[in-house]
């Protein structure tokens, strides 16, 4: 891009940050993740777990997140496996005051953080609010689904906004553009339509200092899906185009491009991996 058509994008400057143009790199430079650090909510298992080592294995140093299932010998096998740097750190993602401390942990042990993927999240396979009972479950969905990856948004912008770049990548569903049957998910559908929206939202108005997308996958074959039979689970590869559960292996490419330089002029994107559910 030349200085004058710079010029034209930002006339009082008289020319773009340097974050705005496309790195001067070979396209398999552009995806490499060497040297970046990527810290991932929920990533002991299922989809988490699948990104944390797609992450080691582009070259990242990782940070893994766990609850109630410990983690560190899993961040010592992408070490002795991968060669790069991992730690595992235990949180309650739904209490904002621990997820800004180990983000600030995060940030002292590894020196920066280049991604952070705000990916746990719970299901709840019922219909809307029809007792007492599913008040208590509508707020401990919203709590993890919607709170948490605000918290970890709120935190983590500030340490991108002094770091001056960053990439937030929010897990969302197809499940927030889409009303899936014939299981009822109204309160799950309604989560990850909420943190989809604050993706992009996010985008705009981080546009300064960070990137910030969402990636909505269909159904994968993880433990998150194991409430259904064998009957439930045929239905869903009966609607979905390629007819298949997908396996977490099959997100990696997509979280992995909106990290790398390659996506440097991506942002408010939601990237639908769904085996084609959500376009019919």
């Amino acid at each position: 891009m030349s200085e004058e058509i710079k010029s034209y994008c930002n006339p009082e400057l008289g020319n773009l940050p340097t974050k705005y143009t496309p790195p001067e790199k070979g396209i398999f430079d552009l995806f490499s993740l060497k040297g970046k650090v990527a810290s991932i909510t929920g990533s002991s298992g299922g989809i988490g777990w699948a990104l944390a080592e797609g992450y080691a294995q582009s070259g990242a140093d990782v940070a893994i997140w766990y609850n109630s299932t410990p983690a560190d010998d899993k961040a010592k096998y992408l070490e002795e496996k991968y060669g790069i740097k991992a730690k595992a750190y235990k949180a309650d993602i739904s209490n904002a005051e621990i997820v800004k401390n180990v983000i600030n942990e995060i940030k002292k042990d590894f020196g920066k953080i280049d991604t952070f993927v705000a990916n746990a999240g719970i299901i709840w396979d019922s219909g809307f609010l029809i007792d007492e009972q599913d008040l208590n479950k509508w707020n401990k969905l919203i709590d993890i689904n919607v709170n948490a990856v605000f918290y970890c948004a709120h935190a983590i912008g500030q340490i991108f906004k002094e770091q001056g770049f960053g990439n937030l990548i929010i897990t969302s569903s197809m499940s927030g553009s889409i009303v899936n049957i014939p299981q009822p998910l109204a309160a799950y559908n309604t989560s990850k339509a909420a943190v989809k929206h604050l993706a992009k939202s996010l985008a705009v108005e981080w546009a300064p200092f960070a990137r910030v997308n969402s990636v909505s996958p269909g159904y994968i074959a993880t433990n998150m899906v194991e409430y259904a039979d064998k009957e439930l689970v045929g239905k869903w590869c009966q609607l979905t185009p390629l007819g298949r559960l997908g396996n977490p292996t099959e997100l990696i490419a997509g979280y992995i491009y909106l990290s790398s330089d390659a996506a440097s002029f991506t942002t408010g994107c939601d990237l639908n991996i769904d085996g084609g559910y959500s376009i019919v």
